[in-house]
């Protein structure tokens, strides 16, 4: 039974009092700030001096602070209870304010950008500066690679269409596209959707998920010629920004813009290549497990072992958690106490609720969680990662100041991933029979949609990307043929390879936003060899993990992983996820004799 909100009880609530102790100290901050936005505007065509650069940067930062926590307080109201009109126009608002200030201060950076690279080193170098050297050595490594003037303005005017193969794509995927219905078990009509075709694949009737992948997939087919055309659209964009910034392919341009060297990108697609012969015997053994004579691709996403309902109370998942992350060491336990007693999160399902989960908040504050916990052993996990994300943000936030607190995205899913291994491995310390079986399939899942389904994608935009860059077409038939060459190779020959699965690159909405998957990937390789070193090494490791969970974006990524003795352009982390998939697997045959 899902309750209003005023009868959950007020232990299981995030205390957003924390950030605004009314909504009237809201407002008066609000029309504060509203005011003081205009103010930066003085300091157009004036970055010059270190005082006039200083003093801009500072009130920018300012504005920038209360804006934050004007959006958290009233996008997190609105998240409570998303019927309340209140806390709708407040978050529409505090939005605008956003807007308001990206406008009047856009300035800045072009501004800065016409100094000197000498005289941007000097500003990076001086003591009163010293929490703006990130921004600083960022504008350098920009310098780097800027044109002209008149080029720059060009390129900028061209931003206005950049992003229209994207925009195209997610209004044919979201509105346009129309999917067959998908009859049932029951010979009831379902209408198909993203989010239904994800149930429909679990569903134990092979014959209902057969269909569903159908309706699926030739809805795709039937326009995979305008879908090849706007995608490669979009990889020529990229190969465009690419030549005219002087690199030599469209990944070292991306790797660039995000301070990671195009060495770990590749160096993950050969460590995963090596690594696809466990995959495929997890494969023959899902086969084997579910006892069908074909395993087709819609079979992939069917358990073979039922999900656990454990009816472990909130309270005891708080518990099991703590007692997960107790390897941390006492000052990672003392804080992970205070978000389970101070605030930090809001438990329970309630009318007008936001779904799922999320870990999010403003700096000055401490994290918050937001949950819709049941008792199933899914809703631990999420517990832990959601925690993981908090206290990552903690620390940052705790160790650095705020201009250098935010924490890239390659480096985002690290502490949460790290988290759930660690509970995993907990719970495996004591669970037999099915829920051990259960908890290692979950395991081996995450491997497989996360490290291999993420890389596999990660080098079909290699491919697609390749092609352009060496004046060869991209076309629906190539495309569609590299994609079904890439799915035989990373899910071997224990399953059927339907035809239609050569169209799924087409329903992948993160193609548009080119090298972004990878990332997944390098997340939970990094987590697995960060999580075994904790429970092998104890405290004195976690002293390595506590200063990347506390280095924010002080440094490049890489850098910020090597503190956690974590080498992404070395064979060493990737060789250690491989192993701990081809373990995990090894048991769970074992299980299964």
């Amino acid at each position: 039974m899902v309750f209003e909100r005023e009868n959950v009880e007020a232990k299981f609530k995030w205390k957003l009092e924390d950030i605004f102790a009314s909504n009237e100290a809201w407002e008066e901050s609000y029309f504060a700030t509203d005011e003081r936005i205009p103010h930066l505007a003085k300091y157009q065509d004036n970055l010059k001096d270190d005082d006039s650069i200083f003093e801009c940067l500072d009130l920018s930062t300012r504005i920038i602070h209360d804006i934050m926590r004007l959006y958290c307080y009233a996008k997190m109201r609105r998240d409570e209870d998303s019927r309340k009109a209140e806390y709708q126009a407040m978050s529409d608002r505090a939005q605008m304010l956003i807007v308001k200030y990206s406008s009047i201060a856009s300035f800045i950076t072009p501004e800065l950008c016409e100094l000197s690279k000498e005289r941007l080193e000097e500003l990076k170098n001086k003591k009163r500066f010293k929490d703006y050297s990130v921004e600083f050595e960022n504008l350098i490594r920009e310098k780097e690679i800027v044109l002209s003037k008149k080029e720059e303005k060009l390129l900028s005017e061209m931003q206005i269409f950049a992003d229209t193969n994207a925009e195209v794509f997610s209004m044919f995927d979201d509105a346009d596209i129309k999917f067959k219905p998908v009859e049932d078990e029951k010979g009831e009509k379902i209408e198909l959707s993203h989010g239904m075709y994800g149930l429909l694949l679990q569903n134990p009737n092979q014959d209902v998920r057969a269909r569903a992948f159908d309706s699926m997939f030739t809805a795709y087919k039937d326009h995979i010629h305008m879908i090849a055309a706007n995608y490669a659209g979009n990889v020529k964009k990229d190969w465009f920004f690419a030549k005219i910034r002087g690199f030599k392919n469209a990944l070292d341009y991306s790797m660039y813009k995000e301070n990671v060297p195009p060495t770990c990108y590749r160096k993950l697609l050969e460590a995963v290549d090596k690594g696809t012969e466990p995959l495929h015997r997890y494969i023959a053994l899902r086969k084997k497990v579910l006892g069908l004579d074909t395993l087709n691709m819609y079979d992939l996403y069917l358990p073979i072992v039922k999900e656990q309902k454990v009816e472990m109370p909130y309270e005891d998942a708080a518990k099991t958690v703590r007692e997960a992350l107790s390897v941390m060491g006492k000052d990672y336990q003392e804080t992970l106490a205070s978000a389970f007693k101070d605030g930090w999160i809001d438990v329970y399902e309630n009318k007008g609720k936001h779904s799922g989960a999320y870990s999010w908040g403003c700096y000055g504050v401490h994290p918050y969680v937001l949950l819709n916990y049941q008792e199933t052993v899914h809703d631990v996990f999420t517990l832990a990662h959601e925690l993981g994300h908090a206290m990552h943000s903690f620390y940052s936030n705790s160790n650095q100041p705020e201009q250098k607190s935010g924490y890239e995205i390659f480096v985002a899913e690290i502490a949460s991933t790290v988290n759930e291994v660690l509970l995993l491995k907990h719970l495996l310390k004591t669970a037999t029979g099915e829920l051990r079986k259960y908890l290692l399939s979950y395991y081996l899942d995450m491997f497989r949609t996360t490290l291999f389904r993420q890389t596999m994608f990660s080098e079909f935009e290699v491919i697609a990307h390749t092609k352009v860059e060496q004046g060869e077409p991209i076309t629906a038939d190539n495309l569609s043929e590299e994609y079904l060459a890439l799915n035989k190779k990373y899910y071997g020959e224990a399953v059927e390879h339907n035809d239609l699965i050569k169209y799924e690159w087409a329903r992948i909405p993160h193609f548009y936003r080119s090298y972004y998957v990878y990332k997944y990937a390098t997340g939970i390789t990094t987590a697995v060899s960060i999580a075994n070193n904790i429970l092998e090494k104890g405290e004195a490791y976690f002293d390595k993990y506590r200063q990347f969970l506390s280095a924010g974006g002080s440094l490049p990524p890489l850098d910020i992983i090597r503190l956690a003795d974590v080498d992404l352009e070395t064979d060493a982390p990737y060789e250690k996820a491989m192993k701990e998939f081809a373990d995990t697997l090894a048991e769970l045959e074992k299980a299964f004799e």
